[in-house]
């Protein structure tokens, strides 16, 4: 499949499908590309292209309600009472950045590094105050459960060092994690 492995939200996506073996749009077959996040479902219908191949989009205006994360999607081919499955995969949407005006609260980090925020507070609230209790999301931790927190802050500071890192192998700045050494 075609789709794009990443998107802008509130920007047009079109993208062109080609048929696939035996599933041609000029043998009457239908292309419909349903995307999911949690309890929120979009659905690319294609439209029949002349190559056997079909042609999708989704409207800024649609995009524009996808909130940002990991997608999920899958493209099923009909004909009649027959289905099947294409393909399938994933989609990451980025948040828009454009400002309507309006205030909202924007928070441009992952959700790793969102989370081990919340886990840094949650550990240093629970040192300066040891019969504190401190609630991420719906559990809630006691100082008995330092070591816990503690062992979760270090998986993320992990994550999100693979991220960064991710992130500038993406800009062309290098991996960070390289070493180079010169013998003389």
């Amino acid at each position: 499949m075609s789709i794009p492995e990443q998107h802008r939200a509130g920007d047009t996506l079109t993208w062109v499908e080609a048929a696939a073996g035996a599933v041609s749009s000029t043998d009457g077959w239908a292309l419909n590309v349903y995307l999911r996040k949690a309890a929120a479902g979009i659905t690319a219908a294609g439209t029949a292209r002349g190559d056997g191949g079909w042609d999708l989009a989704l409207t800024a205006t649609t995009t524009g309600t996808m909130a940002a994360g990991e997608w999920q999607w899958q493209a099923v081919a009909t004909k009649a009472a027959a289905s099947t499955t294409v393909d399938a995969g994933r989609l990451t949407i980025l948040a828009s950045l454009a400002y309507t005006g309006t205030p909202a609260t924007f928070d441009g980090r992952s959700e790793a590094e969102a989370e081990l925020a919340e886990v840094r507070t949650a550990i240093r609230t629970l040192i300066t105050n040891r019969s504190a209790q401190y609630t991420i999301g719906t559990r809630s931790f006691t100082a008995l459960d330092l070591g816990k927190l503690t062992a979760r802050e270090g998986k993320l500071r992990a994550i999100v060092a693979r991220e960064k890192a991710a992130a500038r192998v993406a800009a062309g700045l290098g991996d960070p994690r390289n070493v180079f050494v010169r013998f003389r």
